[in-house]
């Protein structure tokens, strides 16, 4: 069977390096990029930072003010607002190139995506390096951006060589190379694996994928289900059978807000949400478009984020079951939340055209 050869690509603090592009002053200085909410003042969270920023312990998620405190001896550290016009116009170009070096593309994201090469490269991993060395050099030559490739014969192993040599990294696994690069690597490089678990796993005296191995499948079922443990013993083997998909940026309409108090009162949700899907439903008609997919989306006072969706059976373009729905999520999702909720979205995808008006309903 023919080793495949895929591409994970991952641009290095995306935000903030589109910032550093327009600006090219900031390059020097610690630069945040933030999502400021309606409150004002420095509520909000950081949405990415600069590696100067990370030096001082800035990450993704910490709040505004945290991020203040500790940049508060650098007075030239700069905190701006997202702009995710200017983003995805960056995104949109940068993606363009990737496409057209692969063989199939997969869009995971405004700043990730999976190339498989392994028809243009012959399943080569010589000739993969250098394909992967050209597309880093044309994004940076016609956008100025950098990007980390991770390329190996699966999805889950170039998604950790992508991080393995970042910023502007470049990390080939061969499949006769997976045990020596996965081995001596924390546990919680595998995708998916997070702080809970990395906490049960060094009570149990494991630190290293090498650790890990130790287990059998048996053990880790028995410990932490059976999908999630298959998935866990096959990662730490470097097994991953996922093919790349075809997958293209989806479009997606969506609204959130800051609410006025934090809660998990559904009554004062409701309101809000009922809202906030009048607001989409315009937009969804101004652009004559139905949607079959839709989403609600929290963010709890501690910053943390869940999300809940649903696929109609059929295409819609009514904000009365736009509204329902949305509601019905929000019960359920009501059920089981102890934290109070302190902003609050709802979305709609698979987005299709509105193909004459097929009844006064559909409007209203």
């Amino acid at each position: 069977m023919e080793t495949r050869v895929v591409f994970h690509i991952d641009f290095d603090y995306f935000y903030a390096q589109c910032e550093e592009i327009r600006s090219p002053e900031l390059k020097t200085k610690p630069v945040c990029v933030c999502v400021f909410s309606d409150r004002g003042g420095d509520s909000g969270a950081i949405a990415t930072a600069n590696y100067t920023a990370r030096k001082y312990g800035v990450k993704s998620g910490i709040p505004i003010a945290f991020a203040k405190k500790m940049l508060e001896d650098r007075k030239d550290a700069v905190f701006l607002p997202v702009d995710f016009d200017y983003y995805s116009e960056m995104s949109k170009k940068a993606m363009e190139i990737m496409k057209g070096e692969s063989d199939v593309f997969e869009y995971v994201g405004r700043d990730e995506a999976y190339l498989d090469v392994t028809e243009r490269t012959c399943g080569d991993f010589d000739k993969a390096c250098h394909l992967a060395q050209q597309i880093k050099n044309v994004i940076r030559e016609k956008l100025k951006l950098s990007c980390s490739i991770g390329i190996s014969p699966n999805k889950l192993v170039s998604k950790i060589a992508s991080d393995f040599h970042k910023p502007d990294g470049l990390t080939a696994v061969p499949p006769d190379k997976t045990d020596r690069f996965l081995e001596p690597q924390k546990i919680r490089v595998i995708p998916g694996i997070g702080k809970k678990t990395e906490e049960k796993f060094s009570e149990m005296g494991l630190e290293t994928i090498q650790d890990l191995k130790k287990l059998d499948v048996f053990t880790l079922n028995k410990k932490f289900g059976r999908k999630s443990g298959t998935f866990i013993y096959n990662s730490a083997r470097g097994i991953d059978s996922e093919p790349v998909k075809e997958r293209e940026a989806s479009i997606q309409y969506s609204k959130i807000t800051t609410l006025k108090r934090d809660s998990k009162d559904h009554q004062f949700l409701s309101e809000n949400l009922a809202e906030l899907c009048r607001e989409v439903h315009e937009v969804l008609i101004k652009n004559n478009r139905m949607f079959k997919s839709i989403g609600i989306h929290f963010v709890q006072s501690d910053l943390s984020n869940r999300s809940k969706s649903r696929m109609l059976k059929n295409p819609t373009a009514s904000l009365e079951e736009l509204q329902r729905n949305a509601d019905q999520l929000l019960k359920e999702a009501l059920e089981d939340q102890t934290i109070t909720i302190r902003r609050l979205g709802v979305r709609v995808s698979d987005l299709s055209e509105i193909q004459g008006q097929r009844d006064i309903t559909s409007y209203f």
